[in-house]
């Protein structure tokens, strides 16, 4: 593999704008009350979470992206674009799960012609070894639960940017599916 290459998981999760509840603290005898507006608008979430093959120090890498509606094979096209932006040239290889719109002849076509990205297909069934799936859990759990408001876009955004700025959560979250991007060294003792 490539010194420059960047093992990049990908992964689209869906929100509305009903809240998320969740299990809260409240004074005793004072039920907490989410009010809401029954909103059932829709957004879509797509993130990428890359780690380089040769040097840890470069530490996990985390794009994100937030849209009305949800993904097709144009609409991740065009995120594939930011991401190439992102990575500044430098070779990508990207797994992602077996989504239909991953695997358009429309988006085989558009990766045929990029000379820095490789696709390769998560297992069926098998969303556990993808650390972006634990982002979203995170995300959900802490920013989006008990969320009663009109705006998605600020509150992922400040969950993302809690994950950024945490330099061993993306890490937990490769750690957390089994997988390992840095084959450990090998102590070997000398014997006599």
């Amino acid at each position: 593999m490539n010194k420059r290459a960047w093992i990049v998981f990908f992964d689209e999760s869906g929100v509305s704008l009903l809240p998320q509840v969740r299990r809260t603290y409240a004074p005793r005898g004072r039920t907490p009350l989410l009010r809401h507006r029954l909103n059932w608008k829709r957004a879509s979430m797509a993130a990428a979470l890359g780690y380089h093959t040769a040097d840890p120090d470069r530490g996990p890498r985390l794009c994100f992206h937030l849209k009305p509606g949800s993904y097709d094979t144009a609409a991740l096209i065009e995120v594939l674009e930011q991401l190439k932006g992102f990575y500044l040239g430098e070779r990508v290889v990207l797994v992602w799960d077996g989504l239909s719109a991953h695997w358009s002849r429309a988006m085989r076509a558009w990766v045929a012609e990029q000379d820095w990205l490789t696709l390769e297909r998560l297992s069926a069934y098998a969303p556990e070894l993808n650390p972006v799936e634990l982002l979203w859990s995170s995300l959900k759990k802490r920013e989006l639960a008990n969320l009663a408001g009109d705006h998605l876009a600020d509150v992922a955004e400040r969950g993302i940017r809690r994950i950024n700025h945490n330099d061993q959560l993306p890490w937990s979250f490769l750690t957390h599916t089994g997988l390992t991007i840095h084959p450990t060294p090998q102590n070997f003792r000398k014997t006599q």
